[in-house]
């Protein structure tokens, strides 16, 4: 049995389909030999929808597929969070509903996580004013990530706080602050490097902001930016004209770097998560190979090839081990 420190591989299961349909998520997944994926964006035989808005009917014949391919999923991915925090006009999209109000569909997406048998919904931490100060919004954005926490805790899940432009929680320094005032189990935080890298950190500063994020972090994204235009942090990103999406190996993010640290964080980690009914830790491929916004990305199957088979690269130079469908799997499927 290996020692080295050991992680599941997923990730966003949509960015593999060029239509999004379920079958072709799961035929493209079952065929890199990947057995987790993040549920975001799914067309179940009635459109494509996100996670959020399936029917109990879609739901239900979502994981008859499931099993079809052999799929579990790992997380959620809820764009909880992704809302404003003030009913103001600030020149963006976003929208702002009423918290109390909002808290319905943090009910929503544990009432999903039952169903498809998993303990991780990913979210975000609320849009303050375009333009404004982040950090004058840590009160509000803690109080409202304090109660979203505890209803995921008293429906035995954990939320996951991405690390993404724009947010509250748009770099390290933030997401840890906010962690540390909700001060909360069931609450950790998700690292991100490319939504650290796009809003111009250079590879040092984002070994920085991972390294303030560690004692928090509960699982990781695995994307990576490169654009030798910007080369100092800015400030409003556009989301959706970013374009220098590229391989974990190629990027400014350092995942070498990272990844060498985080194995020796691997096992007390892995500890504290199945505590929870985690079954380890989880590294989530979300390439954007082929282009990304604030709401998805998109990499084609090809593209999630490309990206699993640099993340391998990189974890076996690191020493972090991992498994993929083998022999001995499709065994086991066949009742062997």
């Amino acid at each position: 049995m290996s020692s080295k420190p050991r992680v599941i591989l997923s990730g966003f299961a949509d960015e593999a389909a060029n239509n999004k349909t379920a079958v072709e998520q799961f035929a493209a997944f079952a065929a890199l030999g990947l057995q987790y994926y993040s549920l975001r964006f799914i067309d179940v035989g009635n459109g494509i929808k996100n996670v959020m808005e399936l029917t109990k009917a879609e739901v239900t014949k979502l994981r008859h597929t499931e099993d079809e391919y052999g799929m579990n999923v790992a997380s959620i991915g809820s764009p909880i969070g992704k809302v404003k925090l003030l009913d103001q006009e600030d020149g963006t999209k976003n929208r702002f509903v009423p918290f109390k109000k909002y808290l319905d569909d943090v009910k929503k997406a544990c009432e999903l996580a039952h169903a498809f048998e998993t303990k991780l919904i990913r979210g975000f931490s609320f849009y303050h004013p375009k333009g404004g100060d982040p950090w004058e919004y840590l009160p509000q954005a803690a109080e409202q990530l304090a109660q979203i926490a505890e209803t995921c805790h008293r429906s035995d899940l954990t939320f996951g706080l991405e690390v993404e432009a724009n947010l509250v929680g748009q770099n390290g320094q933030l997401v840890a602050e906010l962690h540390r005032r909700v001060n909360h189990p069931a609450l950790v935080t998700i690292f991100d490097g490319a939504n650290i890298v796009c809003q111009g950190y250079d590879t040092m500063a984002t070994f920085e902001q991972y390294q303030v994020m560690k004692p928090s972090i509960g699982w990781m994204h695995i994307k990576d930016y490169l654009d030798p235009r910007v080369d100092k942090p800015i400030g409003h990103v556009e989301e959706d004209a970013l374009s220098h999406f590229v391989p974990c190996d190629q990027g400014d993010s350092g995942h070498v770097q990272i990844l060498t640290d985080f194995a020796r964080e691997i096992p007390a980690l892995e500890k504290m998560l199945t505590k929870r009914g985690i079954p380890g830790v989880i590294l989530d491929l979300e390439p954007h190979l082929k282009g990304g916004g604030q709401y998805g990305g998109f990499s084609g199957p090809d593209g999630m090839a490309i990206a699993l088979k640099a993340l391998q690269r990189v974890l076996d130079f690191v020493g972090i081990d991992y498994h993929l469908r083998d022999f001995d799997d499709v065994k086991a499927a066949r009742g062997f």
